[in-house]
């Protein structure tokens, strides 16, 4: 069984501070991307574990006002 750890994600969102944790297997500063994309409401959760779902990279969440992204794990 895979360990967890938990993150902590900031991120800027149209100029506004944001923060949240997340446990997750891994992070890397792709998935922190997608991450943060989701807690601003515009990238998907999947239903379950083995869904797909399409991503969000930096550049499509930098046009959508999210910026600043840093992750860390707590």
């Amino acid at each position: 069984m895979a360990q967890y750890k938990h993150f902590r994600i900031d991120y800027l969102l149209h100029g506004k501070y944001k923060s949240f944790y997340i446990s997750a297997e891994a992070m890397d500063n792709a998935s922190a991307w997608h991450w943060a994309s989701v807690d601003a409401g515009f990238g998907q959760i999947p239903k379950y574990r083995s869904d797909k779902v399409p991503r969000v990279t930096k550049p499509k969440a930098e046009q959508l006002g999210l910026t600043d992204v840093e992750w860390a794990e707590s």
